[in-house]
């Protein structure tokens, strides 16, 4: 077996060359196998045993993952594999399949260049299985297939030769629909996963078997003699014949992109910046040699190196002792280690080139998603293609007030580590609120906190995140400041569903200035006029300050405080102090007092935020509450069981499909009344059913609920049961 120093070596020698380099993510629904195919892969780099292939699942290396059976966080390796008499480099990225660690899927996504799909051939593609797809393509990741445990179709579901090829192509179908419907205009046909071209493998990753159309052709094993060995118990010796990394390793190596490939397209797509500069033209042309641009995905705390940022080197080479800018924190930092990852464990290594995937020590206070870079003309890559939003949310407090210090810290890291996590804290009662995707990540994260860094916490019962909104447009009201010698009038309005997607999908976020040419274009794009982009002040949270006076003296002067104001008034409303969206609001007029003294934050900021407050108030405000798309699949017997549960939790069945004794059942239900559900319906169904969830959308509460609802959420914050117009 080979030691992970000499891969580390082999693959510093590779690193330059950029057509023998792959950078590839495995993506797939929960359980389909990706962490036991990818045992295989990093098998056939020497790595580990071929006999423990499958089994060892060397990826899943944090206790929980090995406890619980599923994949937590996204892991790394760097493999090195001799195809046709020449070393290549694969830098592999196993991630999660569970939808509440989405947000892991999304971050590796934008440091490879192609995926394997991962689908149970029984099963076919899940839910789960259309959203990192999804996800996979918005990022311009090019895909192949790997259909497993086609074994399950010979011994589980009796299937003969023809019926199991045609399962096999209807599965292949389902994939290439998923990704006609979501790939990049320009390669919709080109990256449809084609059998006779060798984009898809067959096999089962559980024996380390697999086949491919090309391997085929050169093995002389047809799919005939897969169905005898399967029938008559020999996946042992189908394995020597055929071992699973050979087509898997030929699908990536011949099929996906090297980074030099893959950068020439999507550079433009995720780096706004002058792609004329010096370092525009090396993210173009993956230029080691050209100034630095890495993107961090990653960011884990190391007991013994502190902090280390895991990222996609784009140009440049990353070196130790090598000072960098931090382009979003505005930070000069010097890098300290570079590293390559082995699964659990990071080799160092000299130096790391573009087209590769970095492990840095040194970049202090990283966050996901951080640019770093050290031309002048580095600017920060866009923001991740796809969204999630936390939904549930747990208080925390620390059981020894003596930990209190510690906790802070612990929060800190975490939310670094898993941008998902969200951490606010309740000025009332100083309580820290924990907000995840869902009550399996909350519960993971409430172990980070005890177990791995030994905080004792108290937790409350889980609470929903709501949104509040408006159903019409207020009247204009006037607002004094507490001085009196300042007045604004403005005007509140609910913003489009349209043109509300279409800000969502943008990603536009934060205060616009005159010199943000292309964000006011892509305003102008989506329907906002030639004037009225130019008069968007700053979108914050899916809602819009949008100027509307005309030659107000010194209103430049406190446009920085009007915009403060709005976003305070945003990220807690007039009815529950809940997260707004979907608000417009104009400021139509301004009287201010000559005096700058008298026109400061003091006066400014409550007049700006009481008056926006009395706008929504007059608009019809509404609480909005998160909903999960349900897929449950049960056996028909207990239909009756599932119908029951979902009729107490408010859930609206969507479609119910049949295959045999099993029911799928997809319905959409309020985050509010899953709260529990996952222990129900196991009760209910005596643990026969399979059921995953993923984020809908945010909908009004039905209009009996929404004085209840507002009523138990104020009292929770300690703020008064009524809702007073002043505030």
């Amino acid at each position: 077996m080979a030691k992970k120093e000499e891969v580390a070596a082999k693959a510093q020698k590779l690193m330059s060359q950029t057509n023998l380099i792959r950078n590839i993510g495995v993506i797939a629904h929960i359980d389909h196998g990706k962490s036991t195919l990818t045992d295989s892969l990093v098998a056939a780099s020497g790595l580990m045993s071929e006999e423990l292939a499958g089994e060892q699942l060397v990826m899943d290396f944090y206790i929980l993952e090995q406890e619980r059976g599923i994949t937590i966080n996204a892991a790394n390796i760097s493999l090195v594999y001799a195809y046709e008499g020449k070393d290549h480099l694969i830098n592999v990225i196993d991630t999660p399949g569970h939808v509440d660690f989405g947000g892991d899927v999304i971050r590796a996504m934008r440091a490879v260049d192609g995926v394997i799909i991962v689908v149970d051939a029984a099963e076919g593609p899940m839910p789960q299985t259309e959203t990192v797809i999804r996800q996979a393509l918005k990022e311009n990741c090019q895909p192949v297939l790997f259909i497993n445990k086609v074994d399950r179709l010979i011994n589980e579901l009796q299937l003969g030769p023809e019926e199991m090829q045609k399962k096999l192509i209807e599965v292949i179908n389902k994939v290439n629909k998923l990704i006609k419907a979501n790939a990049p205009p320009q390669f919709k046909e080109e990256w449809m996963v084609n059998v006779e071209q060798g984009k898809v493998a067959f096999g089962t990753a559980l024996y380390k078997w697999a086949i491919s159309i090309p391997q085929m052709k050169k093995t002389g094993i047809t799919f005939k003699d897969i169905y005898d060995y399967c029938k008559e118990g020999k996946q042992k010796e189908l394995s020597k014949k055929i071992p699973l990394y050979i087509p898997l390793m030929e699908m990536i190596i011949t099929h996906l992109p090297n980074p030099k490939k893959a950068q020439a397209y999507r550079t433009k797509e995720i780096w706004k910046g002058d792609l004329e500069s010096p370092v525009g033209k090396g993210m173009l042309t993956c230029d080691g040699d050209a100034p630095l641009a890495m993107m961090v995905t990653a960011v884990t705390n190391d007991k013994h190196a502190g902090e280390v940022a895991t990222g996609r080197v784009y140009s440049g080479t990353l070196k130790k002792g090598l000072k960098v800018r931090m382009v979003g924190s505005q930070k000069d930092v010097v890098i300290q280690q570079v590293n390559l990852y082995m699964g659990p464990d990071r080799v160092s290594v000299e130096n790391v080139s573009a087209g590769n995937i970095a492990a840095v020590i040194g970049l202090k206070d990283a966050y996901a998603g951080e640019t770093v870079g050290y031309d002048e003309g580095m600017t920060l890559f866009e923001s991740f293609k796809s969204k999630v939003e936390p939904v549930i949310t747990v208080s925390v407090e620390a059981k020894n007030t003596k930990d209190l210090p510690k906790l802070v810290e612990v929060l800190r890291q975490i939310t670094k580590a898993d941008p998902n996590v969200r951490i606010t804290i309740n000025q009332e009662t100083g309580e820290h609120l924990v907000s995840g995707m869902g009550e399996l990540h909350l519960e993971i994260t409430e172990y980070r906190i005890q177990v791995d860094n030994k905080v004792p916490i108290t937790t409350s019962p889980p609470i929903v995140v709501y949104h509040e909104t408006i159903s019409e447009e207020s009247p204009s009201l006037l607002g004094k400041s507490p001085n009196k010698h300042n007045h604004f009038k403005m005007h509140a309005e609910p913003l489009e569903k349209e043109m509300l997607e279409k800000i969502k999908d943008s990603g536009i976020q934060g205060r616009i200035r005159k010199k943000d040419i292309e964000i006011v274009s892509k305003l102008q794009e989506m329907g906002f006029g030639q004037e009225g982009s130019k008069k968007i002040w700053c979108v914050h949270n899916n809602n819009l300050l949008i100027d509307g006076t005309r030659g107000i003296q010194a209103l430049h002067e406190i446009k920085e405080l009007v915009i403060e104001a709005f976003e305070d008034a945003m990220n807690a409303g007039p009815l529950a102090s809940e997260k707004c969206e979907g608000v417009v609001i104009r400021l139509e007029d301004a009287k201010l007092h000559e005096d700058s003294i008298h026109r400061g934050p003091a006066q400014v900021l409550p007049a700006i935020t009481r008056t926006i407050f009395a706008c929504m108030l007059s608009a019809k405000p509404l609480l909005m509450e998160p909903k999960q798309k349900l897929f449950i699949s049960i056996p028909q017997d207990y239909m009756g069981e599932v119908g029951k549960e979902l009729n107490q939790r408010r859930a609206q069945i969507d479609e119910i499909n049949t295959e045999g004794d099993q029911n799928t059942v997809i319905a959409v239900a309020p985050v509010r009344d899953l709260i529990g559900f996952s222990n129900a319906i196991r009760g209910a169904t005596q643990g026969r059913a399979i059921w995953t969830a993923e984020f809908f959308k945010y909908e009004p509460l039905p209009p009996q609920l929404q004085q209840p609802v507002r009523t138990e959420i104020r009292k929770r914050k300690g703020m008064d049961t009524e809702v007073k117009s002043a505030e």
